[in-house]
């Protein structure tokens, strides 16, 4: 005799299979989303470690100009205590200390306008470097250096990224790299563009090329080009020099170190006119006789 089963029943177990094929999706979404957030996390801290970076060498560019302010008060300070040595022991007239009181405060104006210029300029610096690095991927970032020396932006570029093999052509690769550094030259228009080729000692085998000094000159000129012609950049702030193998900054006993001399950089300078009104500014000295 058949034995019948009861609808309710294979009901039943047809919402049971159902229920466990949809909680085995649902746990494999929770472990792929838990994957997601762990990604994430791991991201969030290697940013949140070179924001850290970033404080730490703004704190360190503080403190450095907190020195610089020290130094000019103490500065400040000497030409004051030489003012008031002249003042009790010279009988020279009122007209002459007068006269010196004068130049000397002109000369502390001057001195706190050298103070403000540069700590203006220090911190186009700082912004023009923090826009340029946030802009770049990482992937990027390895074959660009970028630093700040002396009130100069330096960008380094390696021969690797920049140029075709034994070529002085800009490859296909630079050319994102090279459109996100125009954007910041034409941010800053008030800043002047070098870009300088450099060298190992390898000397260079080619045809149409001489020496090395040839090459980083073509290779800088083509780094101009591509700039202006490419990107927009105006030619009147660019210049183009070769170093050849003469400029290194590791030594090119090892493969290494040749690698980090065969570089191209660009270096934002404020413009020159810029210093020689700087320097127009200044007080003009005159000799004033001093009795002792």
């Amino acid at each position: 005799m058949i034995k019948r089963i009861s609808i309710p029943l294979v009901l039943l177990s047809v919402l049971f299979i159902s229920s466990c094929g949809v909680s085995k999706k649902t746990h494999q979404a929770l472990e792929q989303q838990h994957r997601d957030l762990a990604e994430l996390y791991q991201k969030s801290q290697v940013d949140l470690a070179e924001s850290r970076s970033r404080v730490k060498s703004l704190e360190d560019q503080l403190e450095q100009e907190r020195k610089n302010n020290a130094s000019l008060k103490e500065a400040l300070a000497r030409l004051q205590a030489t003012l008031d040595n002249s003042i009790s022991n010279t009988s020279q007239g009122n007209a002459n200390i007068s006269k010196l009181v004068d130049e000397i405060n002109a000369s502390n104006k001057y001195i706190q306008h050298l103070v403000n210029t540069k700590a203006k300029s220090d911190s186009l610096n700082m912004v023009l470097t923090n826009n340029l690095t946030r802009s770049l991927s990482r992937e990027e970032m390895k074959d660009v250096d970028v630093q700040v020396l002396k009130g100069v932006v330096y960008i380094s570029l390696s021969d690797n990224m920049l140029y075709k093999s034994g070529s002085y052509e800009i490859s296909d690769k630079a050319g994102e790299t090279l459109s996100k550094i125009a954007k910041i030259i034409q941010d800053y228009k008030d800043y002047d563009v070098l870009i300088e080729g450099n060298t190992d000692s390898d000397p260079i085998n080619k045809a149409n090329i001489r020496n090395n000094w040839d090459l980083s000159t073509l290779r800088a000129s083509s780094v101009v080009q591509a700039l202006q012609n490419n990107y927009g950049v105006d030619p009147k702030r660019l210049t183009a020099g070769g170093r050849g193998e003469y400029n290194p900054i590791a030594s090119n006993s090892t493969a290494e170190g040749k690698a980090r001399n065969r570089r191209t950089q660009i270096i934002i300078t404020p413009k020159l006119d810029q210093f020689m009104e700087l320097i127009d500014k200044a007080p003009e000295t005159n000799d004033v006789p001093v009795t002792e």
